[in-house]
């Protein structure tokens, strides 16, 4: 993935930070790169009781070969930006893992 650099993940006591800028409604669920300093990605889940964030939480559970419950929003809840915890990984197998996706 292009401009994976740029990316503001930052490792935390018990994983990873990701921040990401989330995209409800799409025609489609998919990473669409790097957006500024977050990862941009598009759901076709409504910005509704939850759904965008489960959504976006599964995507990228399956791009970086986690559990779903493994991936955690850690905030921004309401917000377009928010930020995803990975747990048990660190941010440089992070990068690595979505840089060759």
């Amino acid at each position: 993935m292009k401009d994976i650099v740029e990316l503001g993940v930052r490792n935390v006591s018990d994983g990873t930070i990701i921040p990401v800028k989330v995209v409800p409604g799409s025609s489609r669920d998919r990473i669409v790169g790097v957006l500024s300093d977050c990862l941009k990605i598009a759901t076709s889940q409504p910005a509704e009781k939850g759904k965008a964030n489960k959504a976006v939480a599964a995507i990228l559970a399956k791009a970086l070969g986690v559990g779903k419950k493994d991936v955690t929003l850690a905030s921004g809840p309401t917000n377009p930006r928010k930020e995803f915890r990975i747990a048990g990984m660190t941010a440089e197998r992070v990068s690595d893992l979505l840089e060759s996706d």
